[in-house]
């Protein structure tokens, strides 16, 4: 099975815009999209896009840790990769 394109990826990390995610220890957490940046509610913190094209070439990924020296956030990127939403079945 081939994954889709990253561009489809983040089309749908657009469409799930404000809903609960939860990282890997179950924090809830919701996002809002500013141009190329994703910023979480439970840091404000703006995640750039690349992070998220980055750690997506190594999806599926077992948690966090194996992305925290080469994104910000890896908490989040990871969790919304792995959300079933944005997966959707393709890793």
């Amino acid at each position: 099975m081939t994954k889709p394109s990253f561009e489809e990826v983040w089309r749908r990390i657009l469409r799930h815009e404000e809903e609960m995610f939860y990282t890997k220890t179950r924090l809830p957490f919701t996002y809002r999209i500013e141009g190329n940046s994703l910023i979480p509610d439970r840091t404000g913190y703006p995640l750039h896009k690349l992070n998220f094209e980055k750690a997506y070439l190594l999806v599926p990924i077992d948690g966090p840790g194996e992305i925290n020296q080469m994104v910000r956030g890896p908490a989040y990127v990871w969790a919304i990769l792995h959300d079933s939403r944005i997966s959707q079945g393709d890793w």
